[in-house]
């Protein structure tokens, strides 16, 4: 039924003869990769001898010289025109509100569970066996679990995430974590997105403490002591930030971690196709943009990653660029995603 179905969909894309080669087409694809299995660990290199639709994504696909050219023309045109100091006061303002606001649309339909991250940070659950996972930009830049991490494994790890949402991230850590003395503090603007991972069944109020924390405040109000922490997790969570804020929160971030404790960082890159297909008059500053729902996002380099914790004392353990080539089948559509994921330590 669903091939039948997806076939339709080709089917009626266009008409005439192009209708039925697109239709060939698409039969010939499903096809090819209805019961191919992803490689374990998602490391899907686009040689020569393979076709961009034979998966649904691509790891670490290199631009040429004119992709980033039309990104630079694409990110040029749509931050040419910003929203007014009143405006972006007025955006600072409602930010609370609006991602209640989110949450009380979505609830936790919106973001799927986290599962991939214990493939990039293995940390947050050493008993599960991942594959290792190079990155295309440092050969040297591997997903294994350094040797003073493993020895914290079993001894009451304190793993603390900004931004938790509705638990997307946490709860993975919960179900598959095997550490009985384990405690997972999970923190969200949004008292609504709390108030909805609280209420989940897999939610064990055991080994998580959720609450409502606003990390840009200057001191945070929080269930733990300084210098208690082994993880920091930051996914997808600082973009969403005025970026003069970014200092401030790093500083509390480090006043809180354990000496060797680690911050596990990933979000957005610049040039990503988010920041291409934003309109002119959505930019409030250079790579930080407004979107239709009241929230707002900034894209990354890794330059701005490394001054950032960097000169806050924190060492710099990777810093790399996942670029992805995601495909439509259905619509043929290529989608280049850019992130930049991270880890910093707190020296010993």
């Amino acid at each position: 039924m669903v091939t039948l179905l997806m076939m339709k969909r080709c089917f009626n894309i266009t008409r005439g003869n192009f209708q039925k080669r697109n239709f060939c087409f698409a039969k010939d694809l499903l096809e090819k990769t209805r019961y191919r299995k992803k490689p374990k660990g998602g490391d899907r290199f686009l040689k020569p001898e393979f076709n961009e639709f034979d998966f649904n994504a691509w790891d670490n696909v290199e631009w040429s010289e004119e992709q980033k050219q039309l990104a630079e023309e694409a990110v040029k045109k749509n931050s040419d025109i910003k929203l007014s100091e009143d405006e972006i006061k007025k955006l600072e303002e409602s930010q609370a509100e609006n991602w209640d606001k989110f949450y009380g649309i979505h609830q936790n339909k919106f973001f799927k569970d986290r599962h991939w991250l214990f493939t990039e940070f293995p940390e947050l659950a050493p008993n599960l066996e991942v594959p290792e996972k190079v990155y295309g930009d440092s050969s040297n830049v591997v997903n294994k679990i350094d040797e003073q991490d493993k020895l914290k494994y079993g001894q009451g790890r304190r793993i603390f995430e900004i931004g938790s949402g509705v638990g997307n991230t946490v709860l993975p850590i919960l179900k598959y974590s095997v550490e009985e003395n384990l405690m997972v503090y999970a923190s969200d603007f949004s008292e609504h997105a709390i108030k909805i991972l609280k209420e989940n069944p897999e939610y064990d109020d055991k080994k998580c403490q959720a609450f409502v924390l606003d990390a840009t405040c200057d001191n945070w109000d929080v269930p733990f002591k300084e210098n208690s922490l082994d993880i920091v997790v930051m996914i997808f969570v600082l973009s969403a930030i005025t970026p003069e804020k970014f200092p401030k929160i790093v500083e509390n971030i480090y006043k809180y971690l354990k000496p060797g404790g680690l911050v596990l960082f990933r979000d957005y890159g610049k040039f990503d196709m988010a920041q291409l297909r934003f309109k002119n008059g959505k930019c409030l500053q250079d790579n930080f943009y407004l979107r239709g729902d009241g929230t707002r996002c900034y894209f990354f380099t890794q330059e701005d990653l490394r001054e950032l914790f960097t000169s806050k004392n924190f060492i710099e353990e990777y810093n790399t660029v996942d670029r992805r080539l995601q495909v439509n089948r259905f619509k043929m559509l290529k989608m280049y995603r850019i992130w930049i994921q991270c880890k910093y330590r707190k020296p010993t």
